[in-house]
């Protein structure tokens, strides 16, 4: 039989906490930073968990 492939862009951008929720990084924190109050960047540091809604389509890109 063959084996299931996660897909690989969602691999890196997705990670799994032990209980089970989905671990995303924010948006606006990749590039142009400059410009972009310090407030705010330390705001989107950090992973938030996945919305409800698209948790089971990532849970299945992810295998």
């Amino acid at each position: 039989m063959p084996k299931n492939k996660s897909h690989s862009g969602a691999s890196k951008r997705f990670r799994v906490t032990g209980s089970g929720k989905i671990m995303r990084r924010r948006a606006n924190k990749n590039h142009l930073l400059e410009h972009k109050p310090t407030k705010r960047t330390r705001r989107l540091t950090g992973d938030v968990a996945l919305a409800k809604a698209d948790t089971k389509m990532i849970k299945k890109l992810l295998g």
